[in-house]
């Protein structure tokens, strides 16, 4: 049996390998490193795959988040509204621009935002919501963009986990990830579904103002060379990487169809363990298992964690602290207690691997493991 790696870059690269290397060719060739033709041509592809007016490439997820608050014009001491059990990215840009990120629940069954925790949060100093579509399912939309509406407020998507998800309203109608809200965010991480081989990100937008101010803002604020009407940053996706994601594209919902297998495949083998709670389905929303993250109901999670590593099978937690509770983010409106679902979320949840290369030997050798651990050690 191969070894189990968490995410088996190498093996995806493997079967795609002479596509990627004549497309990172191409760039040494043309020399074009920054601002070349494969990133228009993946900027392209990329608006035509999500059905969206406009992409804006830049350099990795989190300036894409931060960038999307810039252009918004929101000003310090504008609350911006996030779940608190999520990657520290998504309060931490609101904080950098003197914003107040106002941390929120979740959903104890889907990990996302919870919509009544929204609703105690608004105050008339709320501006935006910063829904994030955790571990590859989208957060509750057609809700979020309800009270957004109601409440004259900004929806700034965090996509990161999500890319190729889809989101479907009560009248039928279906949207990509990212692309429902005033402006979606995403990270091409390596480890990402869509990933490059280095850093990247993208910010979608169907506003076309809105998306000139995006690029303006992400090329040090001009949009006439050498002309800096607002203050901007640095932040591009190069050449190379946009030629491997170009190439990726093509294999994304095939990638994404892969960890859908996987991901059955696991539940089938936990279904019948209450122990084990797997992953809840929206019914609104697909899922891309950009992880696929159990709960862990009577058992011990760090026991079962040095179980599997003792054994070569890898396993995540996602997330350990909430934002509420992080040292950098504490403030005297919040303490512990006050987001039950997300603290327990903590302490009980387990990752274990999801890639597009797992075989059945290796997920028969992974739930396996799990099953016969928790019948000799549950509590």
């Amino acid at each position: 049996m191969k070894t189990i790696q968490m995410v088996d870059l190498r093996g995806q690269y493997e079967k795609i390998k002479v596509e990627i290397n004549s497309a990172i060719q191409e760039v040494i060739d043309s020399s074009a490193f920054i601002k070349g033709g494969k990133v228009v041509d993946f900027q392209q592809n990329l608006e035509t795959y999500l059905n969206v007016k406009h992409v804006i490439p830049v350099g990795n997820g989190t300036d894409a988040l931060q960038i999307a608050l810039m252009a918004l014009g929101l000003k310090p001491g504008d609350e911006v509204i996030t779940p608190t059990f999520t990657f520290i990215a998504t309060a931490e840009v609101v904080a950098l621009l003197g914003l107040t990120p106002v941390v929120v629940d979740v959903d104890i069954d889907t990990f996302n935002i919870d919509i009544e925790s929204i609703k105690r949060a608004i105050t008339p100093r709320t501006k935006a919501i910063v829904p994030v579509h955790l571990f590859g399912q989208n957060a509750e939309m057609e809700q979020i963009l309800e009270l957004a509406r109601q409440h004259n407020l900004y929806v700034i998507e965090d996509a990161c986990q999500s890319i190729g998800s889809t989101y479907t309203f009560a009248n039928g109608k279906s949207f990509q990830s990212g692309t429902m809200g005033d402006v979606g965010c995403t990270s091409f991480f390596p480890s990402k579904n869509l990933g490059c081989f280095g850093d990247g990100g993208a910010i979608f937008t169907n506003n076309d103002e809105l998306a000139l101010r995006i690029r303006s803002i992400a090329n040090h604020g001009m949009i006439e060379r050498y002309h800096h009407d607002i203050v901007g940053v640095n932040s591009r996706l190069d050449s190379i990487q946009a030629a491997v994601l170009n190439v990726k594209l093509k294999y994304l919902d095939s990638y994404n169809n892969s960890r859908q297998e996987v991901a059955t495949f696991y539940d089938n083998a936990f279904a019948n363990d209450e122990r084990l709670i797997v992953p809840k389905r929206s019914v609104n929303s697909s899922h891309v298992f950009h992880q696929y993250t159990l709960k862990l109901n009577g058992i011990d999670r760090s026991a079962l964690k040095d179980y599997l590593a003792k054994l070569g099978i890898p396993s995540m937690i996602y997330y350990p602290v909430p934002l509420h509770l992080q040292k950098a983010y504490k403030n005297d409106r919040y303490k512990l207690g006050d987001f039950p679902n997300a603290e327990k979320l903590c302490e009980c949840v387990l990752s274990l691997p999801m890639h597009t290369e797992l075989d059945t030997d290796q997920l028969e050798y992974i739930t396996r493991s799990v099953l016969e651990f928790i019948e000799k050690h549950s509590e």
